[in-house]
């Protein structure tokens, strides 16, 4: 396994577990259980983040560019909706 794998799987566990987090926060009645929760999802958001720049840097999660037209046409057509 080469470190593109490893990242690629890190990252996908990452953003699994921040979907545990985000709804446990969510669901949760007691506010210290809610308050854990809160922090553990910002801090997976974080290590997230940071896995993702560093495959970005590498060329690993190449991000496509959006024409101005299109964005423009989008925002016409849901703010007519």
């Amino acid at each position: 396994m080469n470190d593109k794998m490893i990242a690629e799987n890190v990252l996908s566990l990452l953003k699994g577990v921040a979907d545990l987090y985000l709804h446990g926060t969510v669901e949760s009645a007691c506010p210290k259980v809610h308050g854990a929760f809160e922090k553990t999802l910002t801090e997976t958001l974080c290590m997230q983040h940071e896995v993702y720049n560093e495959m970005s840097a590498k060329g690993w999660y190449p991000a496509t560019q959006v024409e101005q037209q299109k964005i423009d046409q989008l925002k016409q057509k849901y703010a007519t909706a």
